[in-house]
């Protein structure tokens, strides 16, 4: 049985935005009748550009945004019904890594104090309990203990997406979305923190949806790639058979559009 399923999950999104080309209180399908399944312990990368739908479906598998139609079945349990204990059991199971280093940390909290405070509002641990947990998490992300009486201004941000890192990992997971966790950074220091969630994958047991516009990423850390387009897949499977033999043509397009990265640096 996968860890994560989606059946055929739905979501349309009213716009107002001549951008999308279409009139006041128009409708967009961000995603249309996707189904997935992600199995316990591997990285299955989900790329495409930008619109395609990609955060949308990943923030429906984790209930951060409702779907319109369809189903989110995690290790049995049925996501989009569950309330109350069980879903609060379930969503420390279940956590997010945003794209954004320098907007997704509140400015005027510690580290410490973005650490740990799922741990505060889970009701896990004593305070010395998550100040112990903080630095040994500082420590698995490649930042020193002392990181955890700064403030997020004080900080690069590869090592602001670092303390995202922390703080997704503080509950212990099992999966974790990791949307676009290296777009907003430049190459090298992406490079790093993609050998980062490889190595966290092994020390932690975690199973990952990647999410990434970059095949070259995707390619190098995901065991099987979904394509997605105008919120459809269009093509899933290992990651040998999709960046050698894609079959579909918008697969074979961003193959061929996106160049060689090196992403074997020290994390």
């Amino acid at each position: 049985m996968p860890l994560v399923e989606a059946r055929r999950l739905s979501k349309t999104f009213r716009s107002d935005q001549s951008a999308f080309g279409m009139r006041a209180g128009g409708q967009v399908r961000a995603v249309n009748d996707v189904s997935l399944t992600i199995e316990s312990g591997e990285t299955l990368g989900l790329v495409g550009e930008s619109g395609s739908g990609k955060s949308t479906l990943g923030r429906m598998l984790l209930r951060l945004v409702e779907p319109d139609s369809g189903e989110v079945i995690f290790d049995g349990h049925d996501v989009l019904h569950s309330g109350g204990a069980d879903l609060r059991r379930l969503r420390r199971d279940m956590q997010i890594i945003f794209q954004d280093p320098f907007g997704s940390l509140d400015p005027r909290m510690t580290v410490e104090q973005i650490v740990c405070e799922p741990m505060a509002i889970h009701g896990s641990e004593s305070r010395s309990g998550r100040r112990q947990r903080a630095a040994e998490l500082m420590r698995a992300v490649g930042l020193d203990a002392s990181a955890l009486a700064r403030y997020p201004h004080e900080f690069s941000g590869g090592q602001r997406q670092r303390v995202g890192i922390a703080r997704a990992l503080v509950l212990r997971p099992r999966f974790i979305v990791a949307d676009e966790p290296v777009s907003a950074l430049d190459v090298s220091v992406g490079s790093q923190i993609v050998n980062l969630l490889r190595q966290l994958q092994r020390d932690f047991s975690l199973t990952y949806l990647f999410i990434s516009h970059s095949m070259p990423i995707v390619r190098y850390l995901a065991n099987r790639i979904a394509v997605m387009q105008h919120g459809e897949l269009v093509e899933v499977g290992p990651t040998e058979q999709i960046t050698a033999a894609p079959r579909h043509p918008y697969t074979q397009a961003l193959l061929a559009a996106t160049p060689e990265m090196e992403l074997g640096a020290p994390v």
